[in-house]
């Protein structure tokens, strides 16, 4: 039987089809947000050309193998941690501060470019790169401590770049740092007696400070030097109503647009309900008054398909990096999409971070675009499964 493949046969077709379903959805929802004029700017053009510049990056993304993402994954976290500090020590010319937060360089005649888009990825390279080495030098020797200095050095790589994201401050996107964390963790074959106390541990001290956020927050102002308005996006979600002229204006409009959709929408550009910045972070929105249940439905539906083809490829591939890296990318893009989604419906607190693939933004494109592109290259190179009658296919 001839092993050789086609170059054209090792594309993976299902991911560049979701793509570009992706693609006309955002295109269609961006038009419409911005069919009021209330930018003075074209964001559909410039999400095409995102969208252009993705694709590139998908397709230099598939030069590389899995073994020199391994060996370049050091290189990409450290680049990735220069940028955060280069970004907080910058003065505000380059990296200006908007709405409180310091997350952005502004670069002329291209907009603004925010780091943490991309030290996501490359924090899935790395937690990747510590599990794959960690678990080769103690093939031989599994033991409770070697499980607790695997979770301690994982624990470490990801604390450099939460603290420098939470010192923006980026309260979503240090949720997403988190999210990943704890995807990877699950797989990493650390014993349930270390996670399950861990995160036990974790989730009763949430628990406490969001029962003082809501009965005594002057107690965390006192202590852990925080200002009781950084509260509001909580109160806001458990009493809109209450906020309606201020920190749930956003929340409000985005509930009453949703549902003057009904089941089939208002139809394509006739959205009536005026809501800042729809382009971006409340995307969503636009789809739901436009396209009703059905629209909503239909994106909901692609994410589980995207989803699951990403869960397929990292039960198919024989890589074990390849494994962790699509599980990292796995916990990003579904908390990416139930956080935004959520925070559009009240189930969840906005948090003001992007809907993949569909929100307008370049950074958040082309690290998503990066993410896929490791896919692509997962795909590309390596076409050995693990119940493969064929014990390996030349990509030559």
């Amino acid at each position: 039987m001839d092993k050789q493949v086609k170059k054209v046969d090792r594309v993976d077709w299902t991911l560049t089809l979701l793509l570009f379903l992706f693609f006309l959805i955002s295109c269609a929802a961006i038009y419409s947000a911005q069919a009021t004029d209330q930018y003075g700017q074209n964001f559909l053009v410039m999400q095409v050309f995102w969208y252009a510049v993705g694709t590139v990056i998908i397709f230099i993304s598939m030069l590389f193998d899995s073994d020199q993402y391994r060996k370049l994954a050091w290189v990409f976290y450290g680049f990735g941690l220069l940028l955060l500090i280069v970004l907080y020590l910058a003065p505000a010319s380059i990296a200006p501060e908007r709405n409180g937060a310091k997350s952005w360089f502004v670069i002329d005649g291209i907009g603004s470019l925010q780091p943490s888009e991309f030290v996501k990825v490359f924090l899935v390279l790395a937690l990747s790169r510590v599990i794959v080495s960690h678990h080769e030098k103690y093939v031989e020797e599994k033991t409770l401590i070697t499980d607790f200095k695997l979770f301690f050095k994982l624990g470490v790589v990801t604390a450099v770049p939460f603290g420098l994201i939470m010192m923006q401050p980026d309260l979503g996107t240090g949720l997403v740092i988190i999210s990943i964390f704890t995807g990877i963790i699950l797989i990493s074959g650390i014993s349930w007696k270390i996670i399950l106390p861990t995160y036990g541990l974790g989730a009763s001290l949430a628990g406490v400070i969001f029962y003082l956020v809501l009965t005594n927050p002057e107690l965390l102002e006192k202590y852990l030097r925080v200002e009781t308005y950084q509260f509001n996006r909580i109160y806001a979600w458990l009493d809109p109503q209450g906020h309606a002229t201020s920190s749930s204006y956003h929340l409000l409009k985005s509930l009453m647009a949703i549902g003057s959709g009904l089941i089939s929408g208002k139809g394509f550009a006739n959205g009536e309900v005026y809501i800042p910045e729809a382009h971006t972070d409340f995307i969503f929105s636009v789809i739901g008054e436009e396209y009703g249940f059905i629209g909503g439905s239909v994106v909901v539906g692609l994410y589980f398909l995207l989803i699951y083809h990403l869960i397929k490829t990292a039960l198919d591939t024989t890589d074990l990096f390849n494994t962790y890296v699509c599980t990292g990318i796995i916990s990003m893009i579904t908390f990416h999409v139930f956080q935004n989604i959520g925070m559009t419906i009240q189930v969840l607190p906005i948090t003001g971070i992007p809907l993949p693939f569909i929100s307008y933004g370049g950074s958040s494109l082309m690290g998503n675009m990066f993410a896929m592109g490791l896919v692509y290259s997962m795909h590309y190179h390596h076409r050995n499964y693990l119940f493969s009658s064929e014990n390996s296919v030349s990509t030559n």
